[in-house]
């Protein structure tokens, strides 16, 4: 077997390539559904009163749930060798810190921000900013003393500090630390708070799911006037990098975590009297591949369309027959498929009893509902990964997620930064004009523009140059 989760690597791959894919269709052409619920076509103009969720509702959760599911093997695995927990929360502010950054530093090099219409200048200054974030998250493959590394990391940091400084801007607009790419500023925040939670828990889930209550309250309470709930959510010490309200995204981070877990503790009990390849199991993942595409796949349809009380009843019948499958006693993978479902059924169902809450399920503002239901699917599309990677071993089919999700950072950055500013200068981005007239077309636009950011993020995963917080 393998000695790396690669259904976790997986599954941050589909997220961030779902991610570059919803960024870069042509969203005007093409049907609600392939949005985000709350902003509908044509206008997409946001309406937080619209319920429901659609595919790309799911990309940023998937994300943040493989982010909690990787705290077992980055934070996990440095406990067992002996840092102490100084080190490892000193070690998550540093992360969280370097994200930050790199959400303020993008957000000012984006091609649009720089010059409107965009011009020569912008594009190569797109690309510089791509080229400098390559020393900053990266380590020299070069054989140099430590201290040399550690100076041209800074310098690295010090050019962009100047950059950001001294560029002038479209539309008058300078430099501000309040100007941050939003995604990864929530990153950063759950790379600290998320970090430091499972820092103190590793050894008890029952503390993690402790604080998420006493969250849960916080947030509720908040909406008291004058409460001593609404003055903690109010605080903030430094508005540009932190607001209590961005701890709401714990309620999915916490069980990725747990789903992390399951993964590590499966993959520290391989044993030779694994039965994994019985025909029992083969019959089993071949069953349980299709239900768990199906009870993602309706739910969004079921949520999107308002069809609650239908959706609810397929759900439970689904939940039902994959509840059956798991009567026999089952050990090696097939129990880590076990622990899965039943931690996804229990966090789908829990949504779903949610949803009348709030005015319905809803990305934003973000509701209850939305982050139990997208974390139990998380579940399930985690356990549908660890059959096609981790079982059957699919290696070359979903080696493009695999290795996108090994190198996110770059997968979300090299096609506004790289890829379409190197287009524009040698004269081939106004052709994506052509795709702008009908649906197939516009979603073209974005599986070509998508595709070729995955193929740049896998060469630079083949040479192993990786971005690291």
């Amino acid at each position: 077997m393998n000695n790396r989760a690669l259904a976790l690597d997986a599954l941050r791959g589909y997220a961030i390539i779902t991610m570059v894919l919803s960024a870069t269709i042509v969203t005007h052409v093409l049907p609600g559904w392939m949005s985000h619920a709350q902003t509908p076509p044509p206008d997409h103009a946001f309406n937080p009163m619209l319920p429901g969720i659609t595919w790309v509702d799911l990309v940023f959760p998937f994300f943040l749930f493989a982010m909690g599911a990787a705290f077992p093997f980055s934070i996990g695995k440095r406990a067992e060798k002996g840092d102490s927990k100084l080190k490892l929360v000193y070690e998550a502010i540093k992360r969280g810190v370097q994200l930050t950054f790199f959400a303020i530093f993008i957000q000012h090099f984006y091609p649009y921000v720089l010059s409107s219409p965009q011009d020569i200048r912008s594009w190569l200054l797109a690309i510089l900013c791509f080229a400098i974030l390559f020393p900053m998250f990266m380590r020299i493959p070069l054989k140099m003393p430590e201290w040399a590394h550690t100076c041209i990391k800074l310098l690295a940091y010090g050019v962009a500090v100047i950059l950001m400084v001294t560029t002038s801007y479209a539309d008058g607009r300078t430099f501000s630390l309040y100007f941050s790419n939003v995604i990864i500023l929530l990153l950063a925040n759950m790379a600290i708070f998320g970090s430091i939670l499972y820092i103190f828990s590793m050894h008890n889930r029952w503390i993690r799911m402790g604080v998420l209550l006493l969250l849960m309250a916080i947030i509720l309470g908040s909406t008291a006037e004058n409460s001593w709930t609404q003055a903690v959510f109010n605080y903030t010490p430094l508005p540009w990098m932190y607001r209590f309200d961005y701890l709401k995204y714990l309620f999915i981070v916490i069980p990725g975590s747990i789903a992390g877990e399951y993964l590590m503790e499966w993959m520290k009990n391989l044993k030779d009297t694994d039965h994994s390849d019985s025909l029992q199991y083969r019959k089993l993942s071949i069953v349980l591949v299709p239900l768990t595409i199906v009870l993602i796949i309706f739910n969004l349809y079921g949520l999107y369309t308002r069809m609650l009380a239908i959706n609810l009843s397929v759900t439970l019948i689904l939940l039902l027959a994959g509840k059956y499958l798991f009567l026999r006693p089952t050990d090696g993978i097939a129990l880590l498929w076990k622990k899965l479902f039943n931690a996804g059924a229990y966090l789908l169902l829990l949504g779903l009893c949610f949803e009348p809450f709030q005015e319905g399920i809803k990305k934003d503002p973000a509701t209850f509902s939305y982050f139990f239901v997208t974390s139990g699917l998380a579940f399930m599309a985690l356990l549908f990964l660890s059959i096609v990677c981790d079982y059957f071993r699919c290696v070359r089919s979903t080696r493009f997620l695999v290795m996108s999700g090994q190198n996110p950072m770059i997968a979300y950055v090299v096609g506004d930064l790289f890829i379409l500013p190197l287009a524009n200068i040698v004269g081939i981005a106004p052709l994506l004009s052509y795709f702008q007239q009908n649906a197939w077309l516009g979603f073209l636009q974005g599986v070509i523009l998508t595709g070729i950011s995955v193929l740049a993020t896998m060469f630079f995963t083949k040479i192993k140059w990786f971005w690291r917080t």
